[in-house]
């Protein structure tokens, strides 16, 4: 079965250009010309993936990614942000709105569908793997169990949680209040700076013995589980 991409864009021709790239590599493709459009086609349909323009009519696509992010139903679903903005400022935005990627305009076609298929990929193990993997670290979701290099860790619930959202989305960069969203949930009253908290007690679990520190902290962005730091 093809995996469907819906693709929100209001401008014709990167339309064009996009539905003939993705069915080429055997997409299937519905497409959306506003914001109000692409919430309608959700609602009917779940895709695979969004490619999302920033700059749309009716509904920003800042604020469709916020949406998406807000319903439970939508909250893993894959989504990349299209925009001609190139600031850092900007795309720290766009992530923070829950972005999974952020592709600049004009872009490489091919380029686009890698980073497409990469978090479409991703976001499957997080339904479908029993067990999580990354480094040493080993995440047993049926058991409830973790363990670094066959040596038994224990976790709080808040930081199994964490540790858990992290395996599923290894390089990534969250910031505090993504991390609040998905580990904690969006009617959670919890300070932003409670999520430092408990990364220092993720991390003192995990390095207790000396171990490499997986999680690297970004500065001004937020953390993320990287092998760069071994």
């Amino acid at each position: 079965m093809k995996q469907t991409v819906l693709v929100v864009e209001d401008e014709p021709a990167i339309l064009t250009l996009l539905r003939y790239n993705l069915e080429r590599e055997g997409f299937s493709v519905s497409e959306a010309r506003d914001g109000e459009e692409a919430l309608t086609q959700l609602e009917e349909r779940r895709p695979d993936a969004v490619l999302l323009d920033w700059m749309l009519p009716l509904v920003s696509g800042i604020e469709v990614c916020r949406r998406i992010r807000r319903a439970p139903a939508w909250r893993d679903l894959p989504v990349i942000m299209l925009t001609a903005r190139t600031e850092e400022g900007d795309r720290i935005r766009g992530l923070d709105s829950g972005a999974d990627d952020y592709v600049v305009k004009p872009f490489s076609p091919n380029e686009l569908i890698a980073r497409l298929r990469a978090v479409i990929r991703r976001a499957r193990p997080a339904t479908a793997a029993e067990t999580l993997e990354f480094a040493d670290v080993s995440l047993d979701l049926a058991g409830h169990r973790v363990s670094r290099g066959g040596t038994p860790i224990h976790l709080g619930p808040t930081e199994f949680r964490l540790l858990r959202y992290l395996m599923e989305r290894p390089g990534r960069v969250f910031s505090r209040e993504q991390l609040l969203d998905a580990v904690w949930g969006h009617d959670a009253y919890v300070e932003p700076r409670t999520v430092d908290v408990h990364i220092r007690r993720l991390r003192k679990a995990m390095n207790d013995g000396d171990r490499t520190d997986l999680i690297r902290t970004v500065r001004t962005a937020g953390y993320s589980l990287d092998l760069s730091q071994v």
